[in-house]
């Protein structure tokens, strides 16, 4: 039925979005036209601005930034604006760049350029500030050495997140967040939640770019992203409804896949008087079903999830102990707690209140609707009142802890190919995102250890340790991890997906 519905529906997208979307050869150009679901102001993506917010991500996926290292399909680190480094002592870092590296108008990517970029960021983003913990920088032809307050062990990880995109600060940022990157395409325009125009990098340090112009296309509904794709309107899509999957599976069309760190997990509330009850978060965590999530909601384009990071990793979910779907068990611990349903409405209570869960969520991430569907129904099982408020107005409301008892999100928890990430961003006492307010003095403990750690073996027992501890403590329910797919029409090459979910529009992408 969903297939017959776009199928009918396909003529009409050209008159939706309108035909200069349409791609074209026009004066022996290659035009290529990319819908994507996410990239919007929702998802702290308002511009390509690394340095603001989460824009480094836009910035890196459509091919305008680069880091000076970044990761292989193993989430390795390999070499990319910079060539090398060496690790001096505990707080010392020399990064020596690669010849002949220049911005896209002209100017040589350096030392200084570097220097100047970082300084910036560290000036302007907090998260980056509190990850790279800078002290001092130094430029010398193309070296910088990097000194910083305390130990950094993942430091060269950090550098190679997307907030690490080196831009030439001296040229600025616009007043639509565009900025000057290394990378293959220029942009040359920009609408907040709407789209962006690239154009070939006729100065590109790193080979031959194929395409000449592309246009990011913000199309935050899945329907209208599929209508699109069918109609010709987009060469390929990004954030594709797992229900439209089967229309693409034919010899018009291929998928580029991959397993990926990117992890759907409901966060308690810790100052809510629902889910601060240690009981209610541990029925949560059995009350809802993954694998039904997984297997039926997901179409079996992901798989579930135990800890924060995948079983592929060294620090991955198999060496964890977590709560398993289990609703009698969910019951009798809720009964337990003295959570009982008095007046026969299903509707567990205690002290006269009402076991209501107020569940934040966002719809464009098409996953998270999903999970609250199938939240709300495993969990009115047990005697609670899931009352979803699904809105792109999330990130205002989860910073008041007044407003919510469950946010749920989606997060790439390793993009660093390190556990350490995911920690510093959402559980300490001085993360960021922190905004359920949980607090483990025992995490604490063991997130100074990792601090101080340059051994990868024993970081990655740190992880786990790290996992145990806020799984013991029923912090986070990870539900499941994300088998990314783009899909795109079969005379496309080059676009590949990628473990760490960063690199889509690079200089191999080619249209015949």
């Amino acid at each position: 039925m969903k297939a017959k519905k776009i199928l009918a529906m396909a003529l009409a997208v050209g008159m939706t979005l309108g035909l200069t979307g349409v791609p074209t050869f026009a004066d022996d150009k290659k035009t290529f036209v990319f819908g994507d679901t996410t990239f919007n102001a929702e998802n702290e993506e308002a511009d390509i601005n690394p340095q603001n917010t989460y824009a480094g991500w836009a910035c890196i996926r459509y091919g305008v930034g680069e880091t000076l290292f970044r990761y292989s399909d193993t989430m390795e680190i390999e070499p990319w604006i910079a060539k090398e480094y060496e690790n001096i002592d505990e707080l010392t870092w020399k990064i020596t760049l690669n010849d002949g590296v220049v911005f896209s108008n002209g100017r040589a990517c350096d030392g200084e350029a570097v220097k100047e970029c970082l300084e910036a960021l560290v000036a302007n983003h907090e998260r980056a500030a509190g990850d790279l913990c800078i002290d001092t920088i130094e430029a010398d032809g193309n070296t910088i050495t990097i000194k910083t307050t305390e130990p950094k062990p993942a430091l060269i990880n950090y550098l190679s997140d997307p907030y690490g995109c080196i831009i030439d600060t001296q040229a600025g940022i616009t007043d639509n967040g565009i900025v000057i990157g290394t990378g293959p395409y220029v942009a040359t325009d920009l609408v907040t939640d709407d789209h962006l125009t690239l154009v070939k990098n006729e100065n590109y340090w790193n080979g031959d770019v194929n395409v000449d112009e592309i246009t990011v296309r913000t199309i935050s509904d899945g329907d209208t992203l599929a209508f699109a794709l069918q109609a010709g309107e987009i060469n390929a899509a990004y954030g594709m409804a797992y229900a439209s999957y089967p229309i693409f599976e034919n010899e018009d069309f291929t998928f580029s896949s991959t397993a990926t760190s990117r992890a759907f997990y409901a966060w308690m509330n810790f100052e809510s008087p629902v889910t601060s009850d240690p009981a209610v978060r541990k029925a949560i965590a059995m009350g809802i079903d993954k694998e039904s999530f997984v297997s039926v909601l997901l179409k079996g384009y992901g798989y579930p999830a135990v800890g924060a990071f995948p079983d592929t990793f060294s620090f991955g979910g198999q060496n964890l102990t977590t709560e398993s779907y289990d609703p009698d068990g969910a019951k009798q611990v809720l009964e337990d707690a003295g959570w009982v349903d008095t007046d026969g409405d299903g509707i567990r209570e205690k002290d006269g209140q009402k076991l209501v869960i107020r569940w934040l969520t966002y719809p464009s991430r098409q996953e998270l609707p999903l999970l609250a569907e199938s939240a709300q129904a495993t969990l009115k099982e047990i005697g609670m009142d899931v009352q979803v408020n699904c809105t792109s107005d999330n990130n205002t409301i989860r910073k008041d802890p007044t407003l919510w008892d469950v946010y749920a999100s989606a997060m790439v928890t390793a993009p660093t190919g390190d556990p350490q990430y995911f920690f510093t961003s959402c559980a300490l006492d001085s993360s960021v995102s922190n905004n359920g307010h949980y607090h483990s003095d025992k995490l604490e403990e063991l997130a100074a250890q990792m601090e101080n750690e340059f051994d990868v073996d024993k970081r990655a027992e740190l992880g786990i340790q790290m996992q145990q501890t806020v799984l013991d403590d029923n912090a986070y329910v990870f539900c499941s991890h994300l088998r990314m797919s783009m899909i795109m029409q079969s005379n496309v090459t080059g676009l590949v997906a990628h473990p760490c979910d960063y690199y889509e529009l690079t200089a191999d992408l080619d249209i015949n």
